[in-house]
C-alpha cells in the first residue's frame, strides 16, 4: 500500500522527463522530431549522423533560417514554438511540428547542445543544456546543428529497454527514408558510425521513390495523381505482382506528413482486395493534400496518426483514385507493345480468322464480342528479316503444329477453314499498340498459349486470363443490373439440405439479382433453371452450391455489398477454362484481344499474373546468340 502524500506540482524537470516518455520512445524519435523542425525551418540541405545506432549520438545539421540568439533559451523550454499561438492556428496546422515540446524533451534525457545562425548574424550561437543554460558565441554557417549525446543517460531503466545497435540504427534509417521520400525538394544525407550511408539529391519525385523504394517497385508501379474538390492524391501504387510479404513498402503522406492511419491503410488494401493474392501487402509511395482544417494531427504524441473531418468522403476518394489505377493494368496499358510490322507478301497469307469461329468455351455475350473484334482484326504478324523465325517463312516446315487443335466439326484435326493449312501473316502495317499481346502460335500442355507479338514470345496462362475476364464482366453487369439470364433447357435438380432450401425460400431478391433461379421441388430437392448467361457453361449444381453457401453464410444484402467480389471471382473460377483444354487457333486468338479490352488483366483474381513476354533478346540470351 503507497503511503499518502499530499498533492504538490511536480519539479519541471520530472515533468519534461514524462513527457519525454511520451514524445522519446527511442533514439528513431529524436531523429523524427529534428528532421521535422529542420524542415519548418526552410532546409534545403540536411545532414543526419548518428554513432552506435543513435543512443551516443545524434547530430542534424541543417542550413534553415536559424534561431536567433536571444530565443534559443526559449526554444528549449517546454510548450514554447513559432509555429502556432492560437486555438484557430492549432485547428490549421500547416508545419510539421507544432507543439514545442520536442527539445524540451530531448534536454530533459540527453546532453543537447544547439548551435545556430540566421543569415545577418556575423557568427553561430550555442546554447547546451536546458533553456537555462549560456548562450555562446560559436563557429558555424547559416542554419542549426543539434547534437544530442548520450540518450537516457539519466533515465537508466528507459536504455534497459532498447535494442541492439543495429535495431535502433534501423529505425533512424527508417524515419529519415520516410521524410527524405516526403521532400524529394532537399537532400538528405545519412552516416553512421562515421561512414556515409545514404544520400538522396534533390530530384523528382518518381527519382526519390525509386531510390528509397528499390528498382523492383521503380520497375513494377503505376503513376497516380487525381484530384476531387479540396482532395488530391498523387504518388506512385506498386503492381499486384510486385507485392511484398511484410507490410515494409507502405509509405502514405498527409499533407507531407508519414501518418500510419487506419481508414487510409483499410482504403488502399481495400483497392487491392481483387487483385492481390493472399497475404501479400502491395507497396506504394501515395500523398494526399487538402485544407489543413480539414484533418486534424494533433491526436497521437507521435503525430503518426490523424482525424479527418469528413472521414468517409477521404476513404472514398483514396479507394476510388487506387482502383482506377489498379484498373489500367490490362496488357493494353502497361504490356509490351507491338511496333508497327514489317512490310510483307500478303499474296503467301491466309486470311484472317472467321467472324463466326466457334469459342465452344466461353459465353454467347462473350463469343459475339469476340467476333466483332475478328471481323477487323488484321491477320497474325511475323517478324521476318534476321530477328527471328517468323510464323509465314516457317509454316510449310511446322505447319502441324498449328493443326493440332481440333474444332468442333472437325473431328480429323485438321485446321479451320478460317485458318487454312498456314497461319496468317501480316499486313503491310500493323496498326502500333492495337495488339499488345500479339497472335496466338500454340498451346503448350493444354495450359499456356504461346503467342507472338513484335517484341518477342507472350505466354498467357489461359485459365487465370479467363477467370480475370469472367470475373471483370461479372461485375460489370452486376453493376448495371444487366446480368443477363440463361434459362436451361432441362432443370438441373439435386439433393439439399433444409439449410440450403431455407436459404433459397428466404434470398429469392438476391439470387434473381445475380442471375439464378432456383426452385424449391420438395422439401429434399433443389431445382436450378436459371444461371447467369456469362457462366452457362458451367456445372449449375457447382455454382449453386457456391451461390447459396456464401448468402447464407453472411446474408443476402452482405453478399451484395461486401462479399460480392468474393462471391463473383469463385463463380468466375469455376466457369473459366481448365487445363488440358485443346483451344483452337481462333479461340485462343479470342481469348487474347478479350485480355487486351479487360482492366486489371494482368493479374488472375488472385493476383497471380496471367502472362509474361519473353523479349528477342530474352530469348538470344539462352541461345547465345551474337555472342
Amino acid at each position: 500500500m503507497p503511503s499518502y502524500r499530499p498533492i504538490q506540482a511536480l519539479p519541471d524537470q520530472l515533468i519534461s522527463q514524462i513527457a519525454a516518455g511520451e514524445v522519446i520512445e527511442r533514439p528513431s524519435a529524436v531523429v523524427k522530431e529534428l528532421l521535422e523542425n529542420a524542415l519548418d525551418a526552410g532546409s534545403t540541405q540536411i545532414t543526419v549522423r548518428l554513432e552506435q545506432g543513435g543512443v551516443k549520438r545524434i547530430a542534424i545539421t541543417d542550413n534553415g533560417r536559424g534561431i536567433p540568439p536571444e530565443q534559443l533559451p526559449l526554444a528549449l523550454a517546454r510548450h514554447a514554438t513559432s509555429k502556432i499561438a492560437s486555438l484557430t492556428d492549432l485547428e490549421n496546422v500547416s508545419t510539421l511540428g507544432f507543439r514545442g515540446e520536442a527539445l524540451a524533451s530531448i534536454a530533459s534525457v540527453a546532453q543537447l547542445t544547439v548551435t545556430s545562425r540566421t543569415a545577418d548574424a556575423p557568427h553561430a550561437w550555442e546554447i547546451t543544456g536546458s533553456q537555462f543554460g549560456t548562450v555562446a558565441p560559436a563557429s558555424g554557417a547559416q542554419g542549426t546543428t543539434i547534437d544530442v549525446q548520450d540518450l537516457y543517460f539519466n533515465t537508466p531503466a528507459r536504455r534497459k529497454f532498447l535494442k541492439s545497435e543495429q535495431t535502433e540504427y534501423g529505425h533512424c534509417a527508417e524515419v529519415v527514408r520516410r521524410i527524405a521520400l516526403a521532400r524529394p525538394d532537399v537532400s538528405f544525407s545519412l552516416s553512421h558510425n562515421g561512414k556515409t550511408v545514404d544520400h538522396w539529391n534533390v530530384g523528382e519525385f518518381a527519382k526519390r521513390s525509386a531510390h528509397i523504394l528499390g528498382d523492383e517497385f521503380a520497375n513494377a508501379r503505376l503513376p497516380l495523381d487525381e484530384s476531387a474538390g479540396p482532395l488530391r492524391l498523387h504518388g506512385f501504387v506498386g503492381l499486384p505482382t510486385a507485392s511484398k510479404a511484410r507490410a515494409d513498402g507502405q509509405y502514405f503522406y498527409v499533407n507531407g506528413r508519414f501518418v500510419r492511419d487506419k481508414l487510409l491503410t483499410h482504403a488502399v488494401r481495400a483497392a487491392y482486395q481483387d487483385v492481390l493474392h493472399g497475404d501479400r501487402y502491395p507497396a506504394y509511395a501515395l500523398s494526399l493534400t487538402l485544407d489543413p482544417a480539414l484533418v486534424d494531427v494533433n491526436v497521437h504524441p507521435s503525430k503518426i496518426e490523424v482525424r479527418f473531418r469528413d472521414s468517409r468522403a477521404v476513404h472514398q476518394f483514396v479507394f476510388h483514385a487506387v482502383s482506377r489505377a489498379l484498373a489500367q493494368t490490362s496488357a493494353v496499358s502497361f504490356g509490351n507493345l507491338p511496333g508497327a510490322a514489317p512490310q510483307s507478301d500478303d499474296s503467301a497469307g491466309a486470311p484472317p480468322p472467321a467472324a463466326n469461329a466457334p469459342l465452344p468455351w466461353i459465353g454467347e455475350q462473350q463469343q459475339q464480342s469476340f467476333s466483332a473484334q475478328f471481323a477487323e482484326a488484321p491477320r497474325p504478324f511475323s517478324f521476318g528479316g534476321n530477328s527471328g523465325f517468323g510464323v509465314r517463312q516457317n509454316t510449310e516446315a511446322y505447319g502441324s503444329m498449328f493443326r493440332s487443335a481440333p474444332t468442333s466439326g472437325e473431328p480429323d484435326g485438321s485446321a479451320p477453314a478460317a485458318y487454312g493449312a498456314t497461319p496468317a501473316a501480316a499486313p503491310a502495317a500493323l496498326p502500333e499498340g492495337d495488339f499488345p499481346l500479339g497472335f496466338a502460335l500454340a498451346q503448350l500442355h493444354g495450359i499456356y498459349v504461346l503467342a507472338q507479338n513484335q517484341a518477342g514470345l507472350v505466354v498467357v496462362d489461359m485459365h487465370a486470363a479467363h477467370e480475370r475476364i469472367l470475373y471483370e464482366q461479372l461485375k460489370t453487369a452486376l453493376d448495371g443490373n444487366e446480368m443477363f439470364v440463361q434459362p436451361l433447357l432441362i432443370p438441373v435438380t439435386f439433393y439439399a439440405d433444409p439449410v440450403e432450401v431455407g436459404t433459397v425460400e428466404e434470398h429469392q431478391e438476391t439470387l434473381s439479382a445475380l442471375g439464378f433461379d432456383i426452385a424449391v421441388m420438395s422439401p429434399t430437392t433443389l431445382a436450378v433453371r436459371a444461371v447467369p448467361a456469362l457462366l452457362k457453361n458451367a456445372d449449375a449444381q457447382t455454382l449453386a452450391r457456391d451461390v447459396l453457401r456464401d448468402v447464407r453464410e453472411y446474408g443476402g444484402s452482405r453478399v451484395l455489398l461486401e462479399r460480392r467480389n468474393e462471391l463473383l471471382g469463385t463463380l468466375a473460377c469455376h466457369t473459366a477454362v481448365r487445363a488440358n483444354r485443346s483451344l483452337t487457333l481462333p479461340e485462343m486468338n479470342a481469348l487474347l484481344r478479350q485480355m487486351e479490352a479487360t482492366e486489371r488483366s494482368d493479374q488472375c483474381n488472385h493476383g497471380r499474373p496471367t502472362w509474361t513476354q519473353m523479349g528477342l533478346s530474352d530469348l538470344d540470351k539462352l541461345f547465345l546468340r551474337g555472342q
